[in-house]
């Protein structure tokens, strides 16, 4: 009677190349959860009164595993602007403004763009790798 074939146990180099798609499709969909967050910040760096009462919380997006984010609140105290006629100032004439700056918004939405890309091109790169090794 013959032996029954025996596979290896490891995985085979095709296999190793979807690896790679899947590892840069989780850095990719890591990357999307923080731009949302950032895009968020920037949709509401004027908001001075939200359902929650007061000025709007700037959330900072922390990786908290390999493919979860978790948002947090800065802590940071957001600008009290002088104007009296504003309808959410306080009796001193003072209105609460988030504590979002557009410089950082801006500065973190460049580097998430710019680690999406690379994601995006080693992508690209496993795709037209898996590509060449099944046409072998």
């Amino acid at each position: 009677m013959a032996s029954p074939v025996r596979f290896p146990v490891f995985p085979r180099p095709v296999r190793r190349l979807m690896g790679s798609l899947q590892t840069s499709a989780q850095g990719m969909a890591l990357q999307q959860k923080f731009i949302e967050v950032i895009s968020k910040n920037v949709a509401n760096a004027e908001t001075t009164r939200t359902p929650e009462g007061g000025p709007y919380r700037r959330e900072v997006a922390v990786a908290a595993g390999t493919a979860e984010v978790e948002t947090v609140l800065d802590a940071q105290p957001g600008r009290q602007v002088y104007d009296p006629g504003h309808p959410d100032a306080d009796a001193d004439g003072f209105v609460s403004y988030p504590n979002v700056d557009l410089n950082t918004e801006l500065v973190d939405m460049m580097v998430a763009r710019r680690v999406h890309e690379a994601n995006a091109t080693v992508f690209q790169a496993a795709k037209a790798m898996l590509r060449k090794a099944l046409d072998i």
